[in-house]
């Protein structure tokens, strides 16, 4: 196991019960003595930006569930550093939050492409130590975050992908069934 930084992509492992995140896998955002922050990139919201955003109504952008803290509040990513002041970078050309007035705006006038941008209700977030206590029960696999996963076109592959991009040895593990005490 690496050291965790912003950018690690927290996989699954492929028996963990918990859930918030069976299958699941986290793009963390902010790590450090204080805690951790993250948001689940594979787990879509029953609404879409359009249906939870009066300015936005009739808007089709899904929404996914960052996690189970603070189900009232939007996050979001993006790829437009240039367009959204106030983004932190969490990996090259990943970006979390900013000026949300703006990026309605930007949606408002369809000049820059939805595709660009991940919406979550919710974040995953842990107290000091909480996290590296996971890692080290080996709830999570760990791997340097790509901007192919965070954007994904298909969420629903998310999980078996980041695993794949660890090779053959993890790739096995997305046959793994969810309880193998049912086999």
């Amino acid at each position: 196991m690496g050291k965790i930084t912003s950018g690690t992509l927290l996989i699954a492992e492929p028996f963990l019960k918990d859930p918030n995140f069976m299958r699941s896998v986290v793009l963390l955002c902010e790590h450090n003595e204080e805690g951790s922050f993250g948001l689940l990139l594979n787990k879509k919201f029953t609404h879409t930006l359009g249906e939870l955003i009066p300015d936005l109504e009739g808007s089709d952008i899904p929404v996914f569930v960052g996690g189970p803290v603070q189900a009232d509040t939007l996050h979001f990513l993006h790829s437009y550093p240039d367009e959204i002041p106030g983004s932190v970078e969490v990996i090259d050309n990943i970006y979390w939050g900013g000026d949300f007035e703006i990026v309605k705006d930007y949606l408002k006038k369809g000049t820059l492409n939805p595709l660009g941008f991940r919406f979550f209700i919710g974040y995953s977030g842990w107290g000091s130590s909480q996290l590296d206590n996971e890692l080290q029960s080996k709830s999570w696999i760990t791997t340097p975050a790509k901007k192919n996963i965070v954007f994904h076109k298909t969420p629903d592959n998310i999980w078996k992908d980041a695993l794949a991009l660890l090779g053959d040895d993890y790739s096995i593990m997305t046959n793994f069934p969810i309880d193998p005490q049912l086999n």
